[in-house]
């Protein structure tokens, strides 16, 4: 099983009723909001792929994500002693875990959206308007999610 990384990219007007429901159960109500899903999703992402960008997230770049963007159901930020308090275990452990299955985020009470700040440098040439084949932000890019997410965090 294969977990990607998911960030919208557009908010765009003219989407039809499909693809705005779509984008509500993935939880991508805002651009620059990354969420975490499983293979399984691959219908859900290709019938949005004109809004979001997707890829394998590598386990440091998600360890890194939860450090720096995540937070608690009650908007609080994951601090070393917060963690101790709520008897969560290091970010290592729920990054790692969170690789196998992702209902790790609400057992530890941790927010599955991740607020990011627009990519340092911006995104592609081609703008947010193609494909990423075709040099384009929007669609599949493997791998290089992770290059995208670590500019915006």
């Amino acid at each position: 099983m294969k977990i990607y990384a998911v960030i919208r990219v557009r908010a765009a007007n003219e989407k039809n009723h499909s693809q705005e429901l779509t984008l509500a159960m993935l939880r991508l109500h805002k651009p620059n909001h990354a969420v975490l899903v499983t293979d399984r999703a691959d219908g859900m992402l290709k019938k949005v792929q004109e809004f979001v960008t997707w890829g394998e997230i590598q386990p440091n770049t998600l360890e890194q994500l939860i450090e720096k963007r995540g937070r608690l159901t009650k908007n609080k930020r994951l601090t070393e002693s917060m963690l101790k308090e709520k008897k969560i275990p290091s970010l290592k452990e729920i990054a790692s875990q969170a690789l196998t299955d992702l209902k790790v985020f609400e057992k530890y009470g941790i927010k599955p959206v991740f607020r990011l700040n627009p990519p340092s440098k911006g995104y592609e040439r081609a703008g947010i308007k193609k494909m990423f084949k075709v040099g384009g932000a929007l669609g599949y890019r493997g791998e290089k999610i992770n290059q995208l997410i670590e500019r915006m965090m």
